[in-house]
């Protein structure tokens, strides 16, 4: 089995590449016509290409967000279109889901903020391929070479942790390992549709923090209050601040297995504990 990565430079993707041996990789620039022949033989391709979420967005960012993530999408799905392509898996996040609301792949109310509009239409793109679809829609993953987690470690490895924004904020994660063997399970049973990649078991940003903080064996007791966040992100802060209590009950069904499914087993994972 032939796989194709477009994003594969990124965290997810170089993570993507260690768990296939026969794979071949698209670059953003790439005309369709070099998509098209890239895909010669291949059996799935995997679509994690855009530019990282987490910055300042001000409108040039938002514009490149777009871009990278629509306009990439539209090309790559045009080339499968042609192609004697497979399976395709495309990528959004939970942020196309409400604040405030608990939600599986059943849920169908869209956010309308940017983040979510964003995933929307991105989704649709996705979806005009002819080919079986699936669609990750991301939580915060979890790596410690790479994403939010690999940001925010540092200082709570000098004891300079603690709460981001309110504590009544529920992050919905998942464990990097279990996300990657989330890709090698569809791609074998050859599903389509939407699914949560995050754990079963979403917390709050006290359990979270405090969790990390016994983990390391440091104290959490220096809070990041949203409003500094916010200065820091501007618009972008909605990424950390907004509370996704978000559940994987698509992948559940068709019986895949969380390795690493509470946020005490993930920890102790990626910090060797």
């Amino acid at each position: 089995m032939k796989i194709a990565i477009s994003g594969a430079s990124g965290f997810i993707g170089s993570h993507v590449r260690k768990k296939f041996d026969n794979f071949i990789t698209m670059n953003r620039n790439d005309s369709e016509d070099e998509i098209l022949t890239k895909l010669a033989g291949v059996d799935t391709v995997i679509n994690l290409t855009g530019e990282p979420i987490m910055q300042k967005w001000d409108e040039q960012c938002k514009e490149m967000l777009y871009s990278s993530r629509i306009e990439s999408t539209k090309k790559l799905v045009n080339a499968i279109n042609k192609s004697k392509v497979k399976q395709f898996i495309s990528t959004s996040a939970v942020g196309i889901y409400p604040n405030d609301k608990v939600c599986d792949e059943s849920c169908k109310e869209i956010s309308q903020d940017f983040l979510g509009i964003l995933c929307e239409e991105w989704e649709k793109e996705a979806n005009k391929c002819i080919k079986p679809t699936a669609i990750f829609r991301l939580g915060v993953v979890l790596g410690i070479d790479g994403g939010a987690f690999e940001a925010i470690l540092p200082s709570y490895k000098m004891g300079l942790g603690g709460v981001i924004g309110s504590v009544k904020v529920i992050t919905s994660w998942i464990d990097i390992d279990d996300l990657i063997n989330m890709y090698g399970f569809v791609i074998k049973e050859r599903l389509d549709g939407i699914f949560n990649a995050v754990s079963p078991n979403p917390v709050n940003n006290l359990v979270f923090a405090k969790t990390l903080g016994k983990i390391l064996h440091r104290p959490t007791f220096l809070p990041l209050p949203a409003m500094i966040i916010k200065m820091i992100y501007g618009e972008g802060a909605i990424v950390l601040t907004g509370s996704k209590e978000i559940y994987p009950n698509a992948l559940k069904k068709y019986g895949f297995k969380f390795k690493y499914s509470d946020i005490n087993s993930s920890f102790r994972h990626l910090l060797g504990a």
